[in-house]
C-alpha cells in the first residue's frame, strides 16, 4: 500500500498506531469474502460505516460496508458477490451530493480512492478516457496543454469528480455555453448488475434491435427495453419532459428518443447519464472535450430587487453570454459581512437589492470587451428602456475572479449556521424556462410566507436553475411537515411552469418521490420497467430515479437531523464558543459538502493535510466531524473519549486549524480536538511526552542553563534510540539545540533597544517563543536589527511561553494560565500605545485567536487586535520602505504557516520581501506536517513526512534561489528532508542579511 504520494502508507510503519479502522465489523462473512477476492481495501468497520453515512444533503443512512476498489474487476467482483447474496451496491464518487443519492444501506464503492486515472488523451478528436475516481479538476489539468477542458463545470469541480459528475448528469455555470454530462459522454465501460462488464456507446437503430432480447442476459435485455421505449413511448416522452436545457430529473429518456429520432442511431453510454447509480457502475469513460476559450470578461449588473433582475433576464439572454448568474438582496447581505468584498460591493449603487453577472467570452480581448460595452449600453437604465440601475465590469483575470468569488461568498455563509433552524437543500435547483422565472419566484415567495420562512434565491439564472434553501428546524416535526409542504406545493409549481424538479443536483432521496407527478403515470412506470429490466434484484443503489422495488424514498425519512434527535456533549466545554448552539452547534456543523477533500494540486489552500497525505476518507474534516456528532447523539456506539476513538479519529488531526478557514461551513475541527482532548486528559491522565511538550519552555530555559552539558547528552552515540524507547520521540528528527544565551539575556546585555523611544513611531514589545529565546535566537536578533533600521523602539518581553506548546497539545488549562500571565503583563503596555510582536507565526495567531477562545473580557481583546507577526507588521505600517536592502533580484521562495492562512495574515511576509525588492513566489501549500512537535512523535513521524511531501514537491518545482518560512517547526521539517540544505531561513532574516549598512 502506497499513500498518495507514492511513498509507503503511514499505516505501515510499526511505529504507527493508526489503520483508519475503528469497532467492530458488519457482515463478517461477506467482509471475509470481499477481503480475499478483491485488491482494494475492504473496510466494514464500525467508524468507517459511519464515516460514508452521510453526503451533503439531508441524509444519513450507515451503509453495510465500504469497497475502495482499484480495478474493474474488483468492481465486477463486489456486485457479484453482493447480487448472491441480495444486498445491495452504491458507487461514489466524492460524497458531495446534494439529494442524498449517496447514502443507501449499502456496500459503498469508493472510487475516488484508487480509481482516479486518466487512460488515454486524443487531442485530434478532443476525447480523454478516464476513470470515474478522477477529480473534474485533475481531468482538465491532464488536458490543458492541449488548451482542451471537460465543460461542465459544477462549482466544486475540484472535488467532485467524473463518475459523480456522469451520474448527475451534471452541468455548472456555463450550462448556456455548454452541455450536460450526457453529450460529451461517448462511450463507457459499465458493470452491470449481474457483475458482467459491457462496453457502450454509438449503436445503430438496426445493430440496437439485432443485440436486443428480453429474455437474455442484462445487457440484451438493457437493448430490448431501449426498443421498447423507442418504438412504443417516443410520443409520450416528448410531450411530458420539459423542452429546458437543465433537467437532470428521470432517466435519461428524452435524450434517447431525441437521437433516435434524428440520427437513426442512440448512445447507449448516455442512459446511464444522469441514472445515479441505478443502472449500472461506470468504471470507465471516454468524454469529449472543448476548446478553452481565448478571453473572457465579466459584467455585474445591479438591479433595485430580484424581480427587476429577473425581468432582465430575456433581455439579457439576447447578448448570448457563457454564463448568468443572479444574487438576491438576502444573499448580497451575507457576502456583504464577509472583509474582502467590502470594497467591491461599495462600488454598487445605493439601494442594490439584486445582481445580475453575465460573462462573455470570444477568440480576443476586443471580441469580450465589445460584448461588454454592448450589454451595459443596453440594459442600464438611461431612458425607460433599461432595468438596471447600474454596472460594473472586470476585464482583468483578478477582477474577474473577485466578481465570481462574491458569487460563491454566501454559500459559505448560509452553511456556517449553527442554529437548529438552517438553509435546508430539498427543492434548490428547480428549473424553470426563464420567460417565466419572476413568475415562478413571485409564487415562491407566497408559498414560504405561508409557513413563515424565508429562502435565499441565487446560482443560474440563464439556464432558469434557482437555488432556493428555505430556513427550517428539521428537529421538530413542524418542521419537518413544513419541509413537506413546501416541497409539494413547489413541484406543483414546477408542473404548472413547465420546468424540471432537478435543473443540477438530480433526484437522491429528496426529490424522488416527485417523478410521479412530474411525468405522470405512464412515465413513471417506464422508469421503473428500465429499472426492473437491467437490475432484477434491485441492488444497484434502490432508491434514486425509479425507486427502489417498494417505491420512491420517502424524502422525510432517514434524516441527518429529524426529530427525535438529542445530542449531548459528553464534556463541559473549556472554551468560549460564541457561535448558536455553543460547542454542539460546532460538532453538528459539517454540511457534508467535502470541501476537506481536495488535494493540493487542484484545490490549494491548508485543509486537509492528512486526507490529502493518504486519501483515506476517516482522515478528512468532513469524517472527524461526523463521526464525533454521532459519537454524541448515540448513532455509533463509541465513547468519544476512549483511546480507540481518539487515536483513529482525533489524535491524527494535526491543529493546523486550516478549516477554520477554508471549510465553507467552518468546522474548527482544532478547537473541537483540544477540547475532547483536554477530557480525556482529565480523565485518563496525559502521557510524559505530552507533559513534557506542554511545557517545553520551563525545560528549555533548563536545557540553556546547562547547555554544554545537555548538548552533549544528545550527541551521544544512542541517544535518539533511547529518547525513542523512552519518550516515543521519532529517532529520525534533529532535535533542537541550546547554545549561547537567551535572546532576552542578549537582548540587555547588548543594553536594550538602539533607537531611542523618544525618537520612534512605533514602539513595539517583542516576545520570543520558546525556541527563538532559547535554541534559534539569530532569528530574534534578525527581528530586532530590522525593526531598528526600520526606527522602532523594541522592548523585549520578559515572558517566552505564549501557551501555545501547552494549546497544541490539548492543555488548556495551562494554555489558559501562560495566557493570564501574558495578557497581565502586555495588554498595560498595549493601552500606554505598545504593540506586541512575534516571531513565531503559531504564537501571534495564539495571542490573536486562541486566546479568545481561553479568556473573556476587554483586555484580552486588546491585546489580541494590538498584536502581530513581526513580518505582518512591517507589511501593515508600511515600515519597508524604510529599510535600506539590497536584494540583489534574488528570487524567493515562501512557505506560509498554517496558523497564519487560517487567519487570512500568512501572505504578509511574502509581500514585505516583495517590497524589499525580492522576486518572491509565494507557495499554495499546506501544512509542511510538522504541525509543532506532532512530527517528533514516533507513531505519528510517517504520517508527517506523508503530508510533507506535498509540500516538498511544491518546493522541489520551483527555482528559487532560498526558500524561507516564518514558522519554526516548518523550518524543521524542510531541514530533515531533501528540500533544504540545513535550517532554512525566517523571512526577518532574509531582510535582515540584506540590510545595507
Amino acid at each position: 500500500m502506497t499513500s498518495r504520494s507514492g511513498a509507503p502508507d503511514p499505516a505501515l510503519d510499526p511505529r504507527a498506531d493508526f489503520d483508519y479502522q475503528g469497532g467492530p465489523r458488519s457482515h463478517p462473512d461477506l467482509a471475509e469474502t470481499l477481503d480475499t477476492r478483491v485488491d482494494g481495501e475492504v473496510r466494514f468497520d464500525q467508524y468507517t460505516r459511519q464515516a460514508y453515512a452521510t453526503d451533503a444533503s439531508l441524509y444519513q443512512i450507515e451503509p453495510v460496508g465500504v469497497v475502495r476498489p482499484k480495478h474493474t474487476e474488483d468492481v465486477a467482483t463486489v456486485v457479484s458477490v453482493c447480487r448472491d447474496r441480495g444486498i445491495a451496491v452504491l458507487p461514489r464518487g466524492a460524497g458531495t451530493s446534494l439529494a442524498g443519492q449517496t447514502t443507501n444501506e449499502a456496500v459503498v464503492l469508493d472510487f475516488k480512492a484508487h480509481m482516479d486515472g486518466i487512460q488515454s488523451v486524443d487531442p485530434e478528436s478532443s476525447t480523454v478516457r478516464a476513470q470515474p475516481g478522477i477529480t473534474l479538476a485533475a481531468l482538465d489539468d491532464a488536458v490543458a496543454s492541449h488548451d482542451l477542458q471537460y465543460a461542465p463545470d459544477p462549482a466544486w469541480g475540484d472535488k467532485s469528480v467524473l463518475g459523480g459528475a456522469i451520474g448527475n448528469n451534471s452541468t455548472g455555470a456555463h450550462s448556456l455555453r455548454y452541455e450536460k454530462a450526457d453529450a460529451y459522454l461517448e462511450s463507457a465501460e459499465v458493470v452491470l448488475a449481474s457483475g458482467a462488464v459491457v462496453d457502450v456507446g454509438w449503436m445503430d437503430l438496426t445493430d440496437l434491435r439485432a443485440a436486443a432480447d428480453p429474455e437474455g442476459d442484462l445487457e440484451a435485455r438493457l437493448y430490448a427495453e431501449l426498443v421498447r421505449i423507442i418504438d412504443e413511448h417516443g410520443d409520450t416522452i416528448t410531450e411530458v419532459y420539459p423542452d429546458l436545457h437543465r433537467n437532470v430529473s428521470g432517466y435519461n429518456l428524452d435524450l434517447l428518443i431525441e437521437e433516435a429520432e434524428t440520427y437513426n442511431r442512440v448512445n447507449v453510454a448516455r442512459i446511464f447519464a444522469g441514472s445515479e447509480g441505478t443502472l449500472g457502475i461506470i468504471t470507465e469513460a471516454t468524454v469529449a472535450l472543448e476548446p478553452v476559450p481565448e478571453a473572457t470578461a465579466v459584467a455585474l449588473l445591479t438591479y433595485d430587487d430580484l424581480g427587476a433582475a429577473l425581468g432582465d433576464l430575456e433581455a439579457v439572454l439576447a447578448h448570448d453570454p457563457a454564463a448568468l448568474e443572479v444574487m438576491d438582496e438576502q444573499f448580497l447581505d451575507l457576502a456583504g459581512t464577509v472583509d474582502r468584498f467590502e470594497d467591491l460591493i461599495a462600488e454598487f449603487p445605493d439601494g442594490t437589492g439584486a445582481t445580475l453577472l453575465v460573462e462573455f467570452d470570444a477568440d480576443s480581448e476586443a471580441g469580450v470587451s465589445e460584448s461588454v460595452e454592448e450589454l451595459i449600453a443596453d440594459r442600464v437604465a438611461v431612458d425607460t428602456t433599461g432595468r438596471a440601475n447600474g454596472a460594473l465590469e472586470a476585464h482583468t483575470s483578478e477582477r474577474q475572479a473577485a466578481f465570481w468569488d462574491l458569487r460563491k461568498a454566501g454559500l459559505p455563509i448560509l452553511l456556517s449556521e449553527t442554529g437548529t433552524v438552517r438553509p435546508w437543500p430539498f427543492i434548490e435547483d428547480t428549473a424553470i424556462p426563464v420567460s417565466n422565472l419572476g413568475a415562478f419566484v413571485a409564487d415562491v415567495q407566497v408559498i414560504l410566507d405561508s409557513h413563515d420562512t424565508s429562502a435565499t434565491f441565487y446560482a443560474h439564472a440563464g439556464p432558469g436553475v434557482l437555488h432556493i434553501r428555505p430556513f427550517l428546524d428539521l428537529q421538530t416535526q413542524s418542521g419537518v411537515d413544513a419541509m413537506a409542504d413546501i416541497a409539494d406545493a413547489i413541484t406543483d409549481l414546477v408542473v404548472t411552469y413547465d420546468g424540471a424538479v432537478s435543473g443540477e443536483h438530480g433526484d437522491g432521496r429528496a426529490r424522488t418521490q416527485w417523478n410521479r407527478k412530474r411525468y405522470g403515470e405512464d412515465v413513471w412506470e417506464l422508469f421503473r420497467s428500465l429499472k426492473r429490466r437491467v437490475d432484477p434484484d434491485w441492488i444497484l443503489n434502490p432508491g434514486p430515479v425509479g425507486g427502489a422495488e417498494d417505491g420512491p424514498p420517502d424524502m422525510t425519512e432517514s434524516l441527518r437531523f429529524g426529530p427525535g434527535y438529542e445530542l449531548d456533549l459528553p464534556v463541559d466545554p473549556e472554551l468560549n464558543w460564541d457561535n448558536e448552539n455553543g460547542m454542539r452547534g460546532m460538532v453538528e456543523l459539517c454540511h457534508g459538502c467535502g470541501g476537506c477533500t481536495g488535494f493540493t494540486e487542484t484545490t490549494g489552500g491548508v485543509m486537509c493535510p492528512t486526507f490529502r497525505a493518504t486519501g483515506e476518507e476517516i482522515q478528512s474534516t468532513r469524517a472527524r466531524a461526523n463521526l464525533l456528532r454521532t459519537a454524541m447523539d448515540g448513532t455509533l456506539p463509541a465513547d468519544p473519549l476512549d483511546e480507540e476513538f481518539i487515536e483513529e479519529v482525533l489524535s491524527l488531526c494535526v491543529s493546523c486549524q486550516g478549516c477554520r478557514r477554508d471549510c465553507p461551513s467552518g468546522v474548527d475541527m482544532a478547537k473541537l480536538k483540544a477540547e475532547l482532548t483536554h477530557a480525556y486528559h482529565q480523565r485518563e491522565g496525559a502521557s510524559l511526552r505530552s507533559k513534557l511538550f506542554a511545557n517545553v519552555d520551563r525545560l528549555a530555559g533548563l536545557a540553556s542553563t546547562v547547555s554544554p552539558i545537555s548538548k552533549t547528552l544528545a550527541s551521544l552515540p544512542g541517544a535518539d534510540w533511547l529518547l525513542e524507547r523512552t519518550l516515543g520521540i521519532a529517532s529520525e528528527r534533529t532535535l533542537p539545540t541550546f547554545e549561547g544565551p537567551p535572546l532576552q539575556d542578549w537582548f540587555a546585555a547588548r543594553g536594550g533597544c538602539r533607537v531611542p523611544a523618544s525618537e520612534a513611531e512605533h514602539r513595539v514589545i517583542l516576545f520570543p517563543d520558546t525556541y527563538t529565546n532559547y535554541s534559534r535566537q539569530h532569528v530574534g536578533k534578525a527581528a530586532v536589527r530590522v525593526l531598528e533600521a526600520a526606527g522602532v523602539h523594541v522592548r523585549m518581553a520578559e515572558r517566552s511561553d505564549s501557551g501555545r506548546p501547552a494549546y497544541s497539545k490539548s492543555f488548556i488549562d495551562l494554555a489558559r494560565q501562560a495566557a493570564e500571565q501574558n495578557v497581565a503583563a502586555l495588554e498595560p503596555r498595549v493601552r500606554e500605545g505598545w504593540t506586541v510582536l512575534t516571531t513565531e507565526p503559531s504564537d501571534a495567531v495564539m495571542f490573536q485567536h486562541d486566546y479568545l477562545d481561553l479568556l473573556d473580557g476587554p483586555a484580552v481583546s486588546r491585546l489580541a487586535e494590538h498584536t502581530y507577526g513581526v513580518m505582518e507588521f512591517l507589511d501593515r505600517f508600511d515600515l519597508v520602505e524604510s529599510l535600506s536592502v539590497r536584494a540583489d533580484g534574488e528570487t524567493v521562495t515562501y512557505h506560509g504557516h498554517c496558523h497564519q492562512k487560517a487567519e487570512g495574515t500568512a501572505h504578509h511576509a511574502a509581500r514585505a520581501l516583495d517590497r524589499a525588492g525580492f522576486d518572491v513566489e509565494e507557495l499554495d501549500s499546506g501544512c509542511c506536517g510538522m504541525a509543532g512537535t506532532f512530527g517528533y512523535e514516533a507513531e505519528h513521524y510517517s504520517m508527517s513526512r506523508a503530508i510533507g511531501q506535498d509540500v516538498f514537491e511544491l518546493i522541489q518545482e520551483r527555482d528559487g534561489d532560498v526558500l524561507v518560512a516564518p514558522g519554526g517547526s516548518c523550518r524543521t521539517q524542510f531541514e530533515d528532508s531533501p528540500v533544504a540544505e540545513g535550517q532554512p531561513p525566517h523571512p526577518i532574516e532574509l531582510l535582515a542579511d540584506s540590510l545595507v549598512e
